[in-house]
């Protein structure tokens, strides 16, 4: 009789979806407070229904799922094996990492990855800057410093990326961005007048954009991840506290604090972006030295890796045209570079 005489705890309030459960969170789209067990269903379900609508995938197609260990790309790795096997969508799925050569951080995220790889029964595939270019980020950073360091990694991760998938002979990449990355990358080609990069931005994260603002449209990969208790890797790289795009996430960040649909505003002011027909737009080719996708004679990962080479590591970075100016002057090389144009200027298939 007294415990049913206990008044029950002020502020509790049951799921708005099942009724049942106590809620856990707020959802931001609908603002509906549901337990844990209907934001796994609801997650889920609205991510099948995007993938769905938008005909994102085709049966016995190969999928690579860019897997770095964090949060985002764990939760897209997990969520994906399910929904393949529980819709039967006849996908093949694998995991592709980027080893940037970062001791202390990469390695120790890698281990995540391994882990992930058994316990979804995902096959993996892991390309390594040393492989590819030569370098290690270690190597990198030694040279060049903390400034601009992560112009390097950005442009080697995103080639690495699409070397691997060539590897794998994959049709598509899905990587784990989410709202707030997206944003951010909006955000920051604006702040820097990148306007070319800004258009091609929205096209190759376009499928990021889908499932993000189908599923949840703010970040919930975090939630679910936890909720989930997912085998995941937390920990920041060791050489971004200097990013450029880590003032870009403070800004948002308070923005947000102000106006909680900052987010989604910055994306949607992103995909209404258009650039005037008048404009001169740089044409898509390919890179002379490796083949890879360039507007200029050279694609930026052969720019950058040249001015290693040569002692010059600044060649390429900011406005400085460096090699694609004139690709033919002063192109002594010290006794690394055979290795590495072996290795970097390997014809590219897909």
């Amino acid at each position: 009789m007294e415990a049913d005489s206990k008044p029950k705890k002020s502020g509790a309030r049951l799921c708005c979806v099942c009724n049942q459960n106590r809620a856990a969170l707020k959802r931001p789209k609908t603002l509906e407070q549901i337990c844990r067990e209907c934001f796994y269903a609801v997650f889920e379900e609205e991510i099948h229904q995007v993938i769905l609508e938008n005909q994102l995938f085709k049966p016995g197609e190969r999928i690579a799922i860019g897997a770095s260990g964090g949060k985002d790309s764990t939760v897209l790795a997990y969520v994906l094996s399910e929904l393949n096997r529980r819709h039967n969508y006849g996908l093949d799925l694998f995991l592709l990492s980027v080893d940037e050569g970062i001791t202390g951080y990469r390695d120790d995220s890698l281990e995540t990855v391994k882990r992930n790889e058994l316990q979804y029964g995902l096959p993996l595939k892991i390309v390594s800057y040393k492989d590819l270019y030569g370098w290690t980020m270690d190597e990198i950073v030694k040279m060049i410093g903390l400034k601009n360091n992560c112009t390097f990694c950005g442009v080697f991760r995103r080639q690495a990326l699409d070397r691997g998938a060539a590897l794998l002979k994959v049709d598509k990449v899905a990587t784990g961005h989410n709202a707030d990355d997206i944003a951010e990358t909006v955000l920051l080609n604006i702040l820097r007048g990148d306007i070319a990069s800004f258009n091609s931005e929205f096209i190759n994260i376009r499928f990021s954009l889908r499932l993000m603002l189908g599923c949840q449209n703010l970040n919930k990969f975090s939630t679910y991840a936890y909720f989930k208790k997912l085998d995941y890797f937390s920990t920041e790289c060791i050489y971004s506290p200097n990013a450029y795009r880590g003032f870009a996430r403070e800004f948002i960040k308070d923005l947000e604090r102000i106006r909680p649909r900052a987010i989604l505003d910055i994306i949607k002011s992103g995909e209404d972006f258009r650039i005037s027909t008048t404009t001169k737009m740089p044409e898509q080719g390919t890179c002379e030295r490796c083949g890879y996708i360039s507007s200029q004679k050279w694609c930026k990962a052969c720019v950058l890796l040249e001015g290693l080479n040569r002692g010059l590591p600044k060649l390429g970075i900011g406005r400085n045209q460096g090699l694609n100016s004139d690709g033919k002057k002063d192109r002594k090389r010290d006794s690394r570079t055979p290795s590495i144009e072996s290795k970097q200027c390997g014809s590219l298939e897909f």
